[in-house]
């Protein structure tokens, strides 16, 4: 029987690639975005694949996607609130002080805590039993990002996750963080990475290598597989070891 696997974020990076992976394993994928182009093109490219242009920092994005989630498949299997990044980036050049810290924490909540409630919430109500929960968190929720607002908005879908876990588990549903480590190939430094920064992320790594989409696409497949079940409330990094620091 054919799963419907919803991916936010699904048009680029993290979010095509398990887009992908799970599209190739049979799932059908509804990829989810504001830029409906890019959604778009990344469908066309997977082939078993649909998709909605909403934004999931509303309650009206999240009610778009419900919809026509009941209108289509009727069900959800698999959720995988893969959107996000570190709006702290794009603040407001003439902000300071105060006014840019409050600024950088907001917009990083709803961007990266928001988008993901909105969708796991709105979509529960048809979530099938032995569904597949996953979050996306970061390697900075365990070591800070310079910022604090981007790592304290990923490490509060933690206890989130957790939380999903002890409600759903009696229906076999999972919940389930992946923290990746630095992935290339993805929109999240846009156009700030250096030589020598990726130098740097990629020698942290014992494997001394970045990391992939194909990476992450690769455990959340196997978290989101019916071999998974007894897998949940977990945060599993995928980070090639920098975390050790050595």
């Amino acid at each position: 029987m054919t799963r419907t696997a919803v991916i936010s974020g699904g048009g680029t990076g993290i979010g095509l690639a398990i887009a992908e992976r799970l599209a190739a394993s049979g799932d059908h994928v509804v990829l989810i975005g504001r830029r409906e182009a890019v959604l778009a093109a990344a469908a066309e490219r997977i082939g078993n694949a649909s998709y909605v242009a909403a934004d999931l920092e509303t309650v009206e994005g999240a009610h778009r996607i419900a919809s026509h989630i009941a209108d289509t498949t009727g069900s959800v299997d698999v959720i995988a609130a893969s959107a996000g990044g570190n709006a702290a980036r794009n603040a407001p050049a003439e902000l300071d002080g105060l006014e840019a810290a409050s600024w950088a924490w907001t917009a990083n909540l709803s961007l990266n805590v928001l988008t993901a409630v909105h969708l796991v919430e709105g979509l529960k109500p048809l979530l099938n039993d032995h569904g597949r929960i996953l979050l996306f968190s970061s390697i900075a929720a365990y070591r800070g990002s310079g910022t604090g607002s981007y790592g304290a908005s990923k490490a509060a879908l933690h206890p989130y996750a957790i939380d999903l876990s002890g409600a759903l588990g009696p229906r076999g549903i999972t919940a389930n963080v992946i923290a990746p480590g630095y992935i290339e190939d993805t929109e999240f430094f846009g156009d700030t990475m250096t030589e020598e920064r990726r130098a740097t992320l990629a020698g942290q790594a014992d494997n001394r290598r970045p990391g992939a989409p194909a990476d992450i696409a690769a455990l959340a497949g196997w978290l989101a597989s019916p071999e998974a079940g007894h897998v949940t409330a977990q945060i599993i990094q995928s980070n090639g070891g920098s975390l050790a620091g050595r």
